[in-house]
């Protein structure tokens, strides 16, 4: 099999020219979402191991 990097580069660029591009808002919109998402996340986990670490104490009567 021989290389042939000019029908490698053609294919690539056809290939690039049917992607579809998000709009800047749409990139803005998901990205917004994402950070509210990882905050939410975040957030909750929090809360979890704070509990968590409320019954452990509470067990081990450990300061309290």
């Amino acid at each position: 099999m021989a290389l042939q990097p000019a029908k490698f580069v053609r294919e690539v660029r056809a290939e690039v020219a049917r992607v579809t591009w998000p709009s800047r808002k749409e990139t803005l919109v998901t990205t917004g979402l994402v950070f509210a998402m990882a905050a939410v996340a975040a957030i909750f986990f929090f809360v979890v191991d704070q509990v968590i670490g409320l019954g452990v104490r509470a067990l081990f009567n450990v300061g309290i």
